[in-house]
């Protein structure tokens, strides 16, 4: 089987529930080029090297394959200008810098552990709801609007808007589909783009005329050492907030309950000691993660890794979930083991771009997680495997039915 055929079985919809298996055939050719000209890396230690490499850049507007596919001149969306998640230094050092003071350490050290009673409330709140039911969605009932409620509140989003932002991040994401031609793609996504563009310049105008105290408001109203973020870029950059505040964390969240009722004695295990679920959501990051690949990253030059010359100028895919599960870094890749020792993954990335709400999603499911463990009576699930999203990147499950006997 050819590299193309392999990675053309892993965008393929119908192998979605179980990718690991053509993960393993990539493998075999840890850094592989395509016939379009593109680079597949799945190895740990080279995908690692490269996203670490400063010669590998992260702006769209360089990437052939983007260029191709009509995204090389709006990677952020159609008319956005781009965040510091498609910028190299030393803009993304400054944006991110700017962004992370209202967020986090040095300057905000405890905006995320100060959320912790309010997710715990929350998590609660949605538990009680499930009681009297007998058949619940881990999806909707609870991996979805923890994550969603919480980065509405932190980014001052006012309660039931998210109902409005859900249908275009949606159609967002369909537009990510490989089995979409490339004009039903790109119209999905020009429309998503216009609606969440007009809805964050609605909202950050509201931020900065009458600021609270929550994070949108804090970046459109504080002039830091570094100056005040331009306002395209501030919408730009809520928009990511916003969507990658929860996206990644409902896969997270729901992908870990979905493993947990897998690994019936590992549930068990949780129930009876909570203090296991901090290294068991490090090997959910890596065993199941939200994010599958990083793709439309480029070589700003020739760069010799694992026997290849990846010429300067190419597009490469640097392909997480394979490098996860690589043999040569850790063993027994295809097992779970919530207590691995030395548990180093890619669940959210690296290097410059190590994921900037790592802390938060983190968080999240470990109060999510443990409480499902602690409170569902008899969880189990209703089929296997469940029915799975669309996008091959970001992967986990649409709906995750299970039947309870009730809740403690």
């Amino acid at each position: 089987m050819t590299q193309d055929s392999i990675w053309e079985q892993i965008l393929d919809y119908s192998n979605r529930a179980n990718p690991y298996p053509f993960y393993a055939e990539l493998r075999r050719t840890p850094v592989a080029r395509l016939q379009d000209g593109a680079y597949l890396v799945s190895g740990y230690a080279e995908i690692a090297s490269l996203l670490h490499d400063p010669r590998v850049s992260s702006d769209i507007s360089h990437n052939p394959v983007a260029a191709d596919a009509g995204a090389g001149e709006d990677g952020d969306g159609p008319g956005m200008t781009p965040t510091f998640l498609s910028m190299d230094p030393p803009d993304h050092d400054k944006f991110r810098r700017i962004t992370m003071r209202h967020f986090g350490p040095p300057t905000t050290p405890g905006r995320v552990a100060g959320m912790e009673p309010r997710m715990t409330e929350i998590v609660t709140e949605l538990i009680d709801k499930m009681e009297g039911s007998t058949r619940v969605d881990v999806v909707d009932d609870l991996a979805y609007p923890l994550p969603v409620t919480i980065i509405c509140e932190l980014l001052g989003v006012a309660p039931g808007d998210e109902h409005r932002f859900r249908t275009w991040v949606d159609l967002a994401l369909q537009s990510t589909d490989p089995g979409l031609d490339p004009e039903t793609q790109q119209k999905k996504r020009a429309e998503a783009g216009k609606e969440l563009r007009a809805f964050m310049e609605e909202l950050v105008e509201a931020h900065r005329k009458a600021p609270g105290n929550d994070l949108l408001s804090a970046l459109a109203t504080d002039d830091g050492p570094e100056g005040r973020m331009p306002p395209e870029q501030l919408v730009s950059t809520g928009l990511l907030l916003l969507i990658a505040g929860h996206e990644t964390t409902v896969n997270l969240i729901s992908n870990g309950a979905l493993t947990l009722l897998r690994h019936p004695h590992e549930l068990q295990r949780l129930r009876e000691d909570p203090d296991l679920v901090i290294p068991m959501v490090e090997e959910l990051l890596r065993y199941e993660p939200p994010v599958h690949f990083v793709p439309f990253r480029t070589t700003l030059d020739d760069i010799d890794i694992a026997g290849t010359t990846i010429p300067a100028g190419a597009s490469l895919t640097l392909v997480l979930a394979a490098g996860n599960r690589d043999p040569a870094h850790v063993t027994d890749p295809d097992c779970f083991m919530p207590e691995r020792p030395d548990n180093q993954h890619l669940g959210f990335g690296g290097g410059i771009h190590l994921c900037f709400g790592a802390p938060l999603a983190r968080l999240e499911a470990q109060i999510a997680l443990t409480a499902f463990a602690r409170r569902l009576e008899n969880p189990r699930l209703v089929s296997d495997p469940p029915p799975y999203r669309p996008s091959p990147f970001l992967r986990g499950p649409s709906h995750l039915p299970i039947d309870i006997d009730g809740i403690r």
